[in-house]
Parts: structure tokens; C-alpha cells; sequence
């Protein structure tokens, strides 16, 4: 059994979620120790849980340990088939990052799950990024996968509901393809109309001219998203109490605009490691993250090797 440090590099929730989608793809069994062990509290939340249940769907695995607040956990995949599930994360932990687990598996399997949580989480993608640039990377390089956020969920109060559906998809090498599209998403529920448009002037007024959807829902709970997109880029704030919703705008566009200059945005690199692994081909960044370094370091656990070069201000890994 393949013993995986939880607290290593990053020491988050990253490892618990890429570890059970490695193994779940490969078949090694695997135990996780010293889970999020400098977190406060350490070990697991419900999020995470919620994520390696998700992945032990796709594979039946068996799993011990997998208890909010547990420090390992084991996760022991069989075979993996296409499914029909709904998870629950029952607080508003991020439904991106749960799915993140969920999906390495599902591309090659295919399969439908419902998440219930939260779609704009503070230090994660909000579900409108991870729709328009990840999963919009990964459309144009050959999965066929299909989004609908049913109901948009915000901290504390969650309640979101999201479903992803996964036919088996074959994945081009990374970076042979180009995705398309571009736009400000400002969202909100529960708070007067002006806000999402406070918000979304705001992004603009940054980044210029770019296509404009407003998404006013009612929802479960109080609360905004801003996301601004292009190929391979995003940038997306989340609202909260005493923030100005121009606040949130412009933090969006700022970080979008941080994120040019090479082929993908550092957060969207991270996330790709994974299928780069899988397919290969060749990505560039303006940065490696500690989450990239730590994603490159458990693929190698698994047999995985990325290549890196640093050229032009850029890092490109390959494979």
C-alpha cells in the first residue's frame, strides 16, 4: 500500500483530493497520513470527505478513516464503472474542489453527479471559473462534459446544488488546442439587483470591453461571485459583509489581468497537471505555485513524470 504524507509542501486539502483521484485512475491502494496536520483544525472537514467519497463512487473503493477531524485515512479502489451519484457536502465547502476528485476517473468511465455546497467558497474557484476556463480547457482539448448549476450556494450557509455530467472522452494533448470565449459572470443571491451590476462595471471598467452576464438567483443563502475569463485565464472574487461590490469586481479583474502573459493562469496550470500526466503535451505559466510543486510530486508517487523548463518569463511543463 503506497503511503502518501498529507502534510507535505502544501499540507491541504489538495493532496487528500489529487491522491484518491490518482489512485482511483492507477488502482493503488493508498493511505494518507498526517492529513492537513499544520490546518487548524488538522485532519479532514466535511469538504474533503465529501471529495473522497466522490471518487470512491467512480472506482467502489473501500475507505476507512474518512470521518471529519480524521488525520488518515485508506482508500482502496476497485473497479471503476459509470455512475449515477449525488453527494452532499452539508456545509458550503467548494463544489469545484470536490469534483476535482470525482472528475480524472469519470473522463474515462463517464457518469453523473449531483454536488450540494457551495459554488463561490473563499481560496477556491468559483464554479463559473472552474466551468468557463477549466472545464472550458479541457472542452476544447476533447472531453465532452456538461455543467448546470442548478442553484448557487454561498458561506455559511451553502445549499448550492451543481450537476456535472461525463461522457467517456479521449483528451488531446494539453496545449494543441485552443479554447474560446471570454466574459464577466457577476452573480449574486439574496441582495438587491444593483449589486451584481456594481460588480460587474467594476471588473470592466479593469479589463475593458469584454461580454457582460448577469445571473441574479435566489438561492438558499446571501452572497456574490465575480469571475472574469478568457482562454486559459481566469480571475474571480468572492462578495462578503462591508465589501463593496465595486471591491469585488475589481479584485476579479485584477487578478485575471495578473494572470496573463503566458498560456494559462498559474491556478488553472495547477489544476491541469493531472490530465497533462494523462494525455501529455505541454503547458505554459507565469509562476509555479506551491499547489503545482505539490501536484508534481505526488504524480511522480504515481509513476508520473512532468518535465520543466524555464523560458521567455515563462514555466511550461510537459509530458
Amino acid at each position: 500500500m503506497k503511503v502518501i504524507d498529507g502534510a507535505l509542501l502544501e499540507g491541504g486539502g489538495q493532496i487528500v483530493r489529487a491522491a484518491v483521484a490518482l489512485a482511483s485512475l492507477t488502482g493503488e491502494e493508498i493511505r494518507v497520513i498526517d492529513i492537513r496536520a499544520a490546518r487548524s483544525p488538522p485532519g479532514l472537514a466535511a469538504q474533503h470527505v465529501a471529495a473522497v467519497k466522490a471518487a470512491a463512487a467512480v472506482c467502489h473503493a473501500r475507505m476507512t478513516g474518512v470521518t471529519v477531524g480524521s488525520r488518515e485515512c485508506t482508500f482502496l479502489p476497485g473497479t471503476p464503472e459509470r455512475r449515477t451519484v449525488a453527494i452532499d457536502i452539508g456545509t458550503a465547502g467548494s463544489i469545484p474542489l470536490l469534483l476535482s476528485a470525482w472528475l480524472p476517473q469519470a473522463l474515462f468511465t463517464g457518469g453523473v453527479i449531483t454536488v450540494t455546497g457551495g459554488t463561490g467558497a473563499i481560496n477556491s474557484p468559483t464554479i463559473d471559473y472552474f466551468n468557463e476556463v477549466f472545464l472550458g480547457y479541457l472542452r476544447a482539448h476533447g472531453a465532452a462534459i456538461d455543467l448546470v448549476i442548478e442553484r448557487r450556494g454561498y458561506y455559511p450557509v451553502g445549499g448550492g446544488s451543481v450537476t456535472v455530467t461525463v461522457l467517456p472522452s479521449d483528451l488531446a494533448p494539453l496545449g494543441s488546442c485552443t479554447p474560446v470565449g471570454a466574459g464577466i459572470i457577476s452573480a449574486s443571491s439574496g441582495l438587491p439587483d444593483h449589486v451584481a451590476s456594481r460588480q460587474a462595471a467594476a471588473a470592466a471598467a479593469v479589463v475593458g470591453d469584454l461580454p457582460v452576464r448577469i445571473v441574479r438567483q435566489a438561492g438558499p443563502g446571501v452572497g456574490s461571485t465575480c469571475t472574469v475569463w478568457s482562454p486559459g485565464h481566469g480571475g474571480s472574487a468572492v462578495g462578503k459583509r462591508g465589501l463593496p461590490a465595486e471591491e469585488v469586481g475589481r479584485m476579479a479583474a485584477e487578478a485575471y489581468r495578473d494572470g496573463l502573459g503566458c498560456d494559462c493562469d498559474s491556478y488553472l496550470f495547477d489544476q491541469l497537471l493531472i490530465y497533462l500526466a494523462i494525455s501529455g503535451g505541454r503547458i505554459r505559466t507565469s509562476r509555479l505555485t506551491l499547489h503545482a510543486e505539490t501536484m508534481i510530486h505526488l504524480l511522480e508517487q504515481f509513476g508520473y513524470s512532468l518535465s520543466l523548463t524555464f523560458r521567455d518569463g515563462c514555466v511550461e511543463a510537459s509530458a
